[in-house]
């Protein structure tokens, strides 16, 4: 996770998303029982190509082939996909500047990229389709703030999408930069949220790694929906508008990929530092092969 991708080209690459079926591929005083999330924050290459006016590195059509690999199969999107519901009630705006983190210990800082023309390995024997979207589903469903967020709830739409984005759904493959498996955990996230929440989540088990993305949501959820969304804490797209910086599930994708220190700084305005993988996880969320698996 946290593998960065580009603005130039978002455009073309929401065209192939939609056109053509290419998908790409992360509280002070709270009890242990609130779990957070361990995912891998991870930078993209130095030497990638970049946009001149964010200089953020420009995306390739998937995350997985920037790994040197490609999802096994690739399709077009179902013409029977149902519309987003939209939501209920007002839909709230981010406040200007963030209020100080009530989660004062965050995970630790993105290792250095890897070198572009690195490949990645593959470890033991990969999970089924079948087997991902049982555990992607059971993720979804669990409540990872039972205390102090118990409303904080992962749409399964975010989960299956985030991880076709960061693996294709291949349970058993290691990027370069560190990131292992479904999700593309780091192990020092994994570790630390283990520590932290008293979890003992293993990396390489695909069922776990499953929770280790979407916890490390759902701590993000909680991070920056307390600092710049006065903890309304839907994760819902019809709250979203143009502005990327508009809504909290932007906000919570962009931390997945970028880690939560680019997008939410106490007394800075929200920031969306990788435009292009968060508008590529968002057409996945309602264009994705996978989510017909």
């Amino acid at each position: 996770m946290f593998r960065r991708t580009g603005r130039r080209g978002a455009a073309m690459l929401a065209g192939l998303l939609l056109a053509s079926g290419l998908v790409g591929c992360a509280a002070k005083g709270e009890s242990p029982q609130d779990l957070a999330a361990p995912v891998a924050v991870t930078d993209a290459p130095t030497d990638a190509p970049t946009d001149e006016v964010t200089a953020e590195p420009s995306p390739s059509v998937s995350a997985v082939e920037s790994m040197g690999a490609a999802p096994s199969r690739r399709a077009s999107p179902s013409p029977t996909s149902k519309p987003t519901k939209k939501s209920t009630g007002t839909a709230p705006k981010p406040l200007a500047v963030a209020k100080p983190p009530t989660e004062t210990k965050v995970p630790p800082a993105p290792p250095k990229p890897a070198p572009s023309s690195c490949k990645p390995s593959y470890k033991g024997t990969q999970a089924t389709r079948a087997e991902v979207k049982a555990a992607l589903t059971d993720a979804a469903n669990r409540t990872y703030w039972p205390v102090s967020a118990p409303d904080i709830k992962i749409p399964l739409s975010l989960l299956k999408a985030t991880a076709w984005q960061e693996s294709g759904w291949q349970s058993n493959i290691y990027a370069c930069d560190g990131g292992v498996g479904l999700m593309q955990v780091m192990p020092d996230t994994a570790s630390w949220m283990n520590q932290r929440f008293e979890k003992s989540y293993q990396i390489d088990d695909y069922r776990d790694n499953a929770y280790l993305g979407a916890t490390y949501l759902a701590w993000a959820t909680k991070y920056i929906g307390e600092m710049y969304f006065e903890s309304d804490f839907r994760l819902d797209p019809a709250l979203c508008t143009a502005e990327l910086n508009s809504c909290l599930l932007n906000a919570v994708i962009a931390a997945y990929n970028f880690g939560h220190g680019a997008v939410a700084q106490e007394g800075e305005p929200l920031a969306i530092p990788n435009p292009s993988y968060v508008r590529n996880v968002r057409a996945l969320m309602s264009e994705c092969v996978c989510l017909e698996y």
